[in-house]
């Protein structure tokens, strides 16, 4: 039916016969002259309707806005003075000939231009008019590029395309399973996958070499802004290769996309053991866009009598840590109530704080409720151990590790934001060397999965399970995990010492997945990979909140769907067929 897209059109198109299909995004009167501006998903033309043609003129005159319209003119030049230099069509516009109204369209339930005063419950109950708008538009095919790179790249690589199944057995991958019961095997279910993890191994061993895929993975936890119960992956696994080798191949790949679709050029990614990561900036995913670190200063409380400070000082378990604001001394009170309310989402129990007023004067330019507690000479050595400066503020943790650590982590990427403090646009690098285990009040748990292979022998990880590193990497940027992988175990020996640690028995390591363990019998070479949350990746690359903004059809915080109000109830023979019974909670 169309000739061109109407954010086609340019000068060079000046004279010739088209035909424009789409809907009218807004209708002007001028003086006895109707302007339609129409919309596809190029963009918008200026179509102009003269009186002179009576027909096409009274049915210009009848459209209203989302009407769908096809329409055959011309294309000129606008009058002088009437180009408008923000349109990628504003030197044109359409002498309208003829004009079909293919639909007419009720008035929607939000002016696209003023989808900002309406609440996303709205957006999200029609989101099929909230994805006409430009921005949507123009954020869903950025993704459509994106993935087409991606495929490009990986292909170019000698990567294959490979499919793995939905309907699977329930992992133990962590977070909850989404369960799809089964009609003809009574009794049982499926569950849908937290990602491809066990099938690309196999794939590994079946000798496909090199494997990827743009996977649709589910979960079923809370979630959060960077989170939804259903979300894509692109999903990577090769053999042969080291993780120095797959770290290289999927760092020139993310380099390579924002070069050439967002003009950046990212540089070389920087490596940091997690512990350094966690003892700098208290997060295994650190922002490095803002200069502050932590500083532990310990060792300069364990003496004092102000047990607040002391006692985590002198526990093993415990971190007492600074983190000085440089500019920070402007802070009204109110700042830091927030910020201590903020803290304590993490658990914090307070927020210590000195402002520097003038350093030359010594305790007496300091000011802080706190000093008094710790002596003149402690709180001294503290400020030039943190190299304090006038102008500067200075916040305190003191509490078990990872609470200090997650609340003053949190609270330096805050400050930093709010100070505006950031020192370039861009901060990727590698998080490396993490510990294979962390304790938790069941035992020992894998950090990241009981596939990932350590970086010591099976002897030395049975005699020292707490002090083995793993040979998992994860990709960060600007304090976001782009994806994560590491090198698999594709020894047998080594898989039954993993087991044994996290103290799963044959019987349950052989329920859950003996079908991997069987195929490490036959020749399973070494292998490793990588899986990036494409959604998250979009989210960064168009500067997004949320991934709902880049994803079509997304679900709400609840996991629901607000359009198609999703999930619902099924009927009473569907649940017989299934052979399940509800109880309901009372």
């Amino acid at each position: 039916m169309r000739s061109h897209y109407c954010g086609d059109l340019r000068k060079e198109h000046i004279g010739e016969d088209i035909t424009l299909c789409g809907w009218v995004h807004r209708r002007r009167d001028h003086g006895g002259v109707i302007f339609l501006d129409v919309r596809d998903r190029e963009g918008l033309a200026q179509v102009v309707f003269d009186p002179d043609r009576e027909e096409s003129f009274a049915l210009a005159d009848s459209c209203r806005n989302e009407f769908v319209v096809e329409i055959k003119g011309t294309v000129r030049s606008r009058p002088e003075g009437t180009i408008n230099p923000e349109m990628p069509t504003g030197e044109i516009e359409v002498l309208g000939k003829e004009l079909v109204i293919l639909n007419k369209s009720e008035t929607p339930p939000f002016q696209l231009d003023e989808h900002q005063n309406v609440g996303e419950d709205v957006r999200l109950r029609n989101r099929y008019i909230d994805l006409r708008r430009p921005e949507m538009q123009e954020k869903l095919r950025f993704r459509s590029k994106v993935t087409n790179a991606i495929r490009n790249y990986l292909d170019d690589n000698g990567f294959l395309d490979i499919e793995t199944p939905i309907l699977n057995r329930a992992t133990p991958e962590g977070a909850r399973d989404y369960l799809v019961p089964s009609r003809v095997h009574e009794g049982q279910f499926f569950a849908l996958p937290q990602s491809p993890q066990l099938f690309k191994q196999l794939l590994m061993v079946s000798g496909f070499d090199r494997y990827y895929q743009v996977a649709k993975c589910f979960r079923d936890e809370d979630l959060r802004a960077d989170r939804q119960p259903e979300f894509t992956q692109i999903d990577i696994e090769t053999s042969f290769m080291d993780e120095e080798g797959i770290m290289g191949l999927t760092e020139n790949m993310i380099r390579k996309l924002f070069l050439e679709l967002k003009g950046v050029d990212l540089g070389d990614f920087p490596r940091m053991p997690y512990s350094e990561a966690m003892q700098r900036y208290g997060s295994d995913k650190p922002d490095l866009r803002f200069p502050m670190e932590l500083i532990d200063v310990a060792d300069l409380m364990a003496e004092i009598e102000f047990k607040v400070f002391a006692g985590p000082a002198n526990d093993p378990k415990c971190r007492v840590t600074a983190l000085k604001v440089p500019g920070g001394a402007k802070l009204t009170r109110k700042n830091i109530d927030d910020y201590t309310k903020y803290v304590s989402i993490y658990g914090a129990k307070g927020l210590a704080w000195i402002k520097v007023n003038e350093i030359e004067n010594g305790v007496n330019g300091l000011q802080s409720p706190i000093i008094k507690f710790l002596g003149d000479e402690v709180t001294m050595a503290i400020m030039d151990r943190l190299g304090a400066e006038n102008g500067d503020i200075v916040f305190f943790g003191a509490d078990k590790a990872k609470i200090v650590s997650e609340a003053l982590g949190a609270l330096r990427i805050k400050v930093g934001e709010d100070l505006e403090m950031s020192e370039r646009e861009w901060a990727p690098l590698w998080v490396v060397d993490f510990p294979m285990f962390e304790e938790t009040d069941a035992g020992l748990t894998a950090l990241h999965h009981p596939f990932t292979a350590p970086s010591c022998s099976p002897e030395d990880l049975k005699a020292n399970p707490l002090e083995a590193l793993s040979r998992a990497y994860d990709m960060v940027l600007n304090g976001c995990e782009l994806g994560g992988g590491s090198v698999r175990i594709h020894d047998q020996e080594m898989q039954a010492t993993v087991l044994e640690i996290l103290g799963i028995s044959d019987e349950e390591a052989d329920d859950k997945f003996g079908f991997l363990l069987n195929a490490l019998q036959y020749g399973a070479p070494p292998h490793g990979g990588l899986a990036f949350g494409l959604d998250r990746l979009i989210m960064l690359m168009t500067g997004t909140e949320s991934i709902r903004e880049v994803i079509a059809f997304p679900k709400t915080q609840s996991a629901s769907c607000m359009m198609t109000e999703a999930p619902g109830e099924v009927s009473a023979a569907q649940l017989r067929e299934l052979n399940i019974k509800l109880r309901k909670t009372p």
